[in-house]
């Protein structure tokens, strides 16, 4: 018989942290080489074998996730007109719904995953402050009535090569594609003394609906805490280009396996860097998830 926390990797998402996850892209090359150095000193240390691919094993993993949201969005007042620019993280604080999920499935060398996540995240604002004009920032006597919403799936889809190492320690090395379709709409009514921008452009509303594909590689897999291997800790990272000018994310966290399969808490970060066109310029998703997974 298997034993769950041995045979299968932690969801690609999932994570809990004791300390700030790095936030920028050379962060995240850093941890993508880190895992990269890691493959083939563990293959160097492996003093058994390699696993021979064996039966199929699957795992099914639901979660609730609960980020923060970090980004701007800038889009013209009115064809040819000013910007109006905005830091989403000012004005949503507040997320209307989310749902992940992922699936895995695994030979013991070679494997496939998938991990689908909604997310529907919004706010209005009335009487702030909270926003430029063309970057500039707006006259004591001016504010505005904003409405921000952003919908957005994202969908990664891996293959991954299992690295020979010891029974409490995987290190699967994978690559893919991960697309992104987000639909941000802003909405604002501007108050007060405000030059260079006509009557009719202080108010209005934009919205976009994009789709982005980039190509993704990284490693996830899972240490364990314990010689019973029931606590372990999953984590995973990639980094990938391709219609956006970088993606990475990062997930670490604790789970505790059951003959069922396990329950996990973990902490994931996700982050975009748009190319220019895009109403949204920067976005990244900050926060805490909690969940279970089912193998068979």
């Amino acid at each position: 018989m298997t034993n769950p926390t041995r045979d299968n990797i932690a969801s690609a998402t999932a994570p809990m942290r004791g300390r700030r996850v790095p936030a920028g892209p050379a962060a995240a090359w850093r941890a993508l080489a880190l895992a990269a150095l890691l493959a083939p000193a563990a293959a160097a240390a492996q003093s058994q074998t390699p696993q021979d691919a064996g039966a199929w094993r699957y795992g099914l993993s639901v979660y609730g996730y609960f980020p923060s949201l970090s980004g701007a969005a800038s889009t013209p007042t009115s064809a040819g007109g000013p910007t109006i620019d905005v830091n989403a993280d000012k004005i949503i604080d507040a997320l209307k719904f989310t749902f992940m999920a992922s699936f895995d499935a695994n030979n013991g060398r070679y494997g496939l995953f998938t991990d689908l996540m909604y997310l529907d995240l919004g706010e209005s604002k009335q009487g702030t402050r909270d926003f430029t004009i063309n970057r500039a920032p707006i006259s004591g006597s001016t504010s505005a009535d904003l409405d921000w919403d952003l919908k957005g799936t994202l969908w990664t889809l891996a293959g991954y090569y299992r690295v020979p190492t010891d029974q409490r320690f995987t290190l699967d090395v994978l690559g893919g594609a991960r697309m992104f379709n987000l639909k941000p709409k802003l909405g604002w009514n501007i108050n007060g003394e405000l030059d260079g921008i006509a009557s009719t452009s202080r108010s209005g509303q934009a919205s976009q609906s994009e789709t982005l594909w980039d190509a993704v590689v990284g490693a996830k897999g899972r240490v364990a805490l314990d010689s019973a291997q029931r606590w372990s800790m999953p984590y995973y990272v990639d980094v990938g280009t391709g219609q956006s000018r970088l993606t990475w994310q990062a997930a670490l966290g604790v789970s505790y396996a059951f003959s069922w399969g396990e329950l996990a808490g973990m902490w994931r970060y996700i982050s975009y860097d748009m190319k220019s066109g895009s109403m949204v310029q920067d976005l990244s998703f900050n926060g805490p998830m909690v969940g279970a997974t089912f193998r068979w």
